[in-house]
C-alpha cells in the first residue's frame, strides 16, 4: 500500500499531515514507513539532525538503483521507519525513475506513506501516478485552489484534506465542487499542533485535532477499517 500526500502550493501542511497518517497507520499496522521527498520530516519527527543521504540520492542513481539500498537509508522513529529525503537535486530526474521508486516502495506489502510536498518535478508526478492512494492537502485559499485545478496529478487524486483557517471564504463544499473530488477530512489550524511540532514531541503527542482527520481520511480511502484497524 502506497499513500502519497501532496499539495499544489507550499505551506499547506502536507508534511505534517503525512506524518500524522504514518503515525496513525503504525498504531494498527506493523512495519509502516514514512518516505520523505520534501525534506521536513526529520524536524517534524524530532530528530536531532537531518540524515545527509536519502531518497533523492537514490533517485539520482537512476533506473538501476538497488531496491535493497532503501533499507540502508532507513531510520527508526517511534513505531515507524523514516526514509529521509537527502539533499540531491531532482528536477532533472527522469519520470521512469520516480515510478520505479513507487514500485519499490510498494514491495513486500509494507504500508508506506510518502510526503511528496509540491510535485514540481517529473519524477514526483510519475510517483503519484503509481501510488495506490493520492491525497491532496489544501488550504481554503483561492491561489491554492487555482493551482490545484491546473495540477496534472489532481486527475488521479482520491480526495482532498482541507486545512481550515478562520476568515477564509472557501469551505469544503466550494473545494469539492471546483475540484470534483470528495473532501476526505478537515484539519483545523490550531496552536496546539504547532507547539508539539516546535517542541520536537510530535510522534509521542500526536494532537487529536490532527489524529482524527488523519484516521478519517485513511478510512475514507480504504487504508483503515471503520474501527481504525488495518483494512
Amino acid at each position: 500500500m502506497l499513500v502519497c500526500c501532496w499539495s499544489p502550493k507550499g505551506g499547506a501542511g502536507s508534511s505534517v499531515f503525512a506524518a500524522a497518517c504514518a503515525l496513525t497507520l503504525a498504531r494498527s499496522v506493523e512495519g509502516v514507513r514514512l518516505a520523505d521527498l520534501d525534506g521536513d520530516q526529520p524536524s517534524i519527527l524530532g530528530l536531532a539532525a537531518d540524515p545527509g543521504t536519502g531518497l533523492r540520492e537514490w533517485l539520482r542513481v537512476g533506473i538501476d538503483a538497488p531496491v535493497d539500498a532503501l533499507e540502508r537509508l532507513s531510520v527508526p522513529v517511534r513505531g515507524l521507519t523514516l526514509l529521509p529525503a537527502g539533499t540531491a537535486e531532482m528536477h532533472d530526474v527522469a519520470p521512469e525513475v520516480g515510478a520505479a521508486l513507487g514500485v519499490a516502495l510498494r514491495e513486500h506489502g509494507v504500508a508506506t506513506v510518502v510526503d511528496v510536498g509540491v510535485p514540481d518535478a517529473p519524477a514526483l508526478e510519475a510517483l503519484l501516478d503509481v501510488a495506490d492512494v493520492s491525497i491532496v492537502v489544501l488550504r481554503g485559499c483561492y491561489l491554492a485552489l487555482r493551482r490545484a485545478v491546473r495540477a496534472r496529478p489532481i486527475g488521479r487524486a482520491a480526495g482532498v484534506v482541507l486545512v481550515e483557517e478562520a476568515g477564509r471564504a472557501l469551505g469544503a463544499r466550494d473545494v469539492a465542487d471546483v475540484l470534483g473530488l470528495p473532501v476526505l477530512a478537515t484539519v483545523p489550524v490550531r496552536a496546539a499542533i504547532a507547539r508539539v511540532v516546535d517542541a520536537g514531541v510530535f510522534p509521542a503527542r500526536l494532537p487529536d485535532a490532527l489524529a482524527k482527520p488523519a484516521r478519517d481520511a485513511l478510512v475514507r480511502v480504504g487504508c483503515l477499517g471503520r474501527e481504525g484497524r488495518a483494512a
